[in-house]
């Protein structure tokens, strides 16, 4: 689940807070801002001088039951309306812009964090949390930038607007309309801590719906398969049903403080029309003047309930701002120092022209781990020393350590203790970019992006040809699969390669993994899923391209690895037994325990007529 420590924060003030955050993302955009805010406001000015026509055309043609000088009027009055509308639509189309430039930013910004972040990030955070912060809170805080920004200016100029000119004409008038700004203002700072807190539980368990949706679309397969659809149901109908609670509490809140914004605008207003009402009777006031009075009272309930609105808006923005700034300013686990940035550049800014080349010597030295948040160490002072072209094959039962060591070795995690050697340098004096782009790494459940056969093998090299797709397809006798799709090349893999079988999928990855000519090879129980067939086809491929190479095998089918270098077997993060498959059968230990074991498995399995599969270790 999702990682919600963050909404415990303390509370922070809301102008600091949001202008803090989000300041570098207005710069980039603030000359069509500074466009918006003129052009909002002079639009708002056209639209506050409007009662002035009226009081005008009420006094001198109304009252005075004349048309003299109507035409110059109505010229004029319309001048104004067409200004009006000019101005209006340059700020409403700088508005607009602002919002998708900002949201594009964000994103960007977001997704590009996301790709330099460890492999201890996403182990920790679901993929409908990370979702959430990617879509939802950026479209937030978008539109927030800007139709906040938009609607401020036009609200608040027109309240400054309307209350000079109201001033101006009558002073103790104006008082009993501008008397429920403090009020609104005193009243809006009581409820913005009780939005704020009810909104960040609403966040909070908006994520966790995220995060079942994501689970029960994913796990859709072994929901059936297990007939575990009540329990699913029930687990998310109790979130929604907290979803539903809290936005009532919510809602009532609100409800509560526009009524009473609402009522108070009201009795102002009435005020207006009964202290006016007097002086007018008493012909101290034209009647034109009563008519602005009254216009203006009424359009100043509009930004009242703006008011309102807002301090809804900026309440919730500014848990999506906590959430947005939490993601980015989360530092990786495993990062390059300021030093190896600086020489060999970062990851979308790669000095590649000071890229050593990787020949493959591999050093283990005193190496201890623990994961972040663990408290046992998973390998302890472990030391191992591998030659340029040896294939290693790590075997051992499940939690012996054989996936930490291969995690450690990709710099998907630092050692907590010790220091990993590649060609006689420790690994964190070379850029992780580099190293990367010197490993091969085919995983036991295989992920294909969507779009075409010929799309994903370019992920591996992205200017291959397509000869090179061939012959890294023919390598692992996958190109008369490919060639027998009618697209061949461009036939789609579907959603996450779901339109092809598992062993389709696993020798697609091989062939990715070899395009790009890696000097370390890493399988990962690469053939654990797949059939015998295909485990044969891959099985013969192996051979073929781990010559010269520096090559790491963890595996399950102990078979698979009787011809590697050296068998390394695990046990409580330690190497218990090392040598060749004949020296360690010979030794009748804990390899041969583990080999005889899986054979007679097998062999029963075959007796039976069952599954092919091997059970694992």
């Amino acid at each position: 689940m999702p990682e919600l420590s963050e909404h415990q924060d303390s509370f922070k003030p809301l102008p600091y807070f949001g202008l803090n955050k989000l300041l570098p993302y207005i710069k980039r955009h603030s000359t069509t801002m500074i466009l918006m805010v003129v052009f909002a406001a002079a639009g708002i000015a056209m639209d506050t001088i409007t009662p002035l026509f009226q009081r005008y055309a009420i006094n001198n043609f109304i009252a005075k039951s004349t048309l003299d000088g109507f035409g110059l009027f109505v010229v004029l009055f319309c001048g104004a309306l067409v200004l009006q509308v000019v101005f209006n639509f340059i700020s409403l189309y700088s508005a607009c812009h602002i919002e998708l430039c900002v949201g594009r930013d964000m994103r960007r910004d977001c997704f590009n964090h996301l790709q330099t972040l460890s492999l201890s990030y996403f182990n920790r955070n679901s993929v409908g949390y990370i979702h959430s912060r990617l879509m939802s809170d950026t479209s937030r805080i978008s539109a927030v930038v800007s139709w906040s920004l938009a609607d401020g200016v036009w609200n608040i100029s027109y309240l400054i607007f309307a209350s000079i000119i109201m001033l101006r004409l009558n002073a103790k008038l104006a008082l009993c309309v501008l008397v429920i700004i403090p009020f609104v203002a005193v009243f809006s700072a009581f409820f913005q801590r009780k939005l704020l807190h009810l909104n960040r539980k609403i966040r909070e368990t908006n994520s966790k719906i995220t995060a079942g949706f994501n689970e029960g679309i994913t796990g859709a397969k072994t929901t059936k398969t297990l007939v575990t659809e009540e329990k699913m149901e029930r687990e998310f109908s109790s979130l929604t049903r907290e979803m539903k609670e809290l936005g009532i509490r919510a809602a009532r809140v609100r409800s509560l403080f526009v009524s009473v914004i609402t009522f108070s605008a009201n009795v102002a207003l009435a005020l207006v029309l009964w202290r006016g009402g007097i002086i007018t009777m008493e012909q101290l006031f034209e009647i034109g003047t009563l008519s602005v009075f009254m216009t203006y009272a009424i359009n100043m309930m509009e930004p009242i309930q703006w008011f309102v609105n807002a301090i809804a808006q900026l309440v919730n923005a500014q848990v999506n701002i906590e959430r947005f700034s939490r993601l980015m300013e989360t530092k990786p686990d495993v990062c390059d120092t300021p030093e190896v940035i600086e020489k060999y550049g970062d990851t979308f800014s790669p000095r590649r022209e000071n890229w050593e080349p990787l020949y493959g010597d591999i050093e283990f030295c005193d190496v201890s781990f623990k994961y972040p948040d663990g408290d046992e160490y998973v390998l302890e002072r472990f030391n191992l020393k591998v030659k340029k072209g040896t294939k290693v094959a790590i075997v051992g039962e499940t939690g012996a350590g054989k996936s930490t060591l291969i995690n450690l070795l990709c710099r998907f995690y630092e050692p907590t203790e010790g220091k990993i050697l590649i060609d006689g340098r420790d690994v964190r004096e070379r850029s992780l970019l580099w190293l990367h782009s010197n490993i091969g790494y085919v995983l036991q459940t295989p992920h294909l992006f969507s779009g075409t056969i010929a799309e994903n093998l370019r992920y591996g090299k992205p200017d291959a040809t397509d000869e090179e797709l061939w012959r890294a397809l023919g390598s692992v006798s996958a190109d008369g699969i490919v060639r027998r799709m009618e697209h061949g090349l461009d036939s789609k893999v579907g959603e996450g390669g779901d339109l092809l079988s598992t062993g389709e999928k696993q020798l697609i990855s091989f062939a990715r993994a070899l395009l790009t000519d890696p000097r370390i090879f890493v399988l990962d129980e690469a053939t654990s899923s797949v059939d015998t067939m295909t485990e044969g086809l891959i099985q013969r491929a192996i051979e073929k391209v781990m010559e010269g190479r520096t090559s790491f095998i963890v595996a399950h089918r102990l078979s698979t690895i009787r011809r590697a270098d050296i068998i390394l077997v695990f046990k409580d993060g330690k190497i218990i037994e090392s040598g060749t498959h004949a020296e360690l059968i010979a030794k009748r230990g804990a390899y041969y325990n583990l080999y005889t074991r899986q054979f007679q498995e097998e062999s029963v399995m075959d007796v039976m007529g069952g599954s092919s599969e091997t059970v694992k270790v």
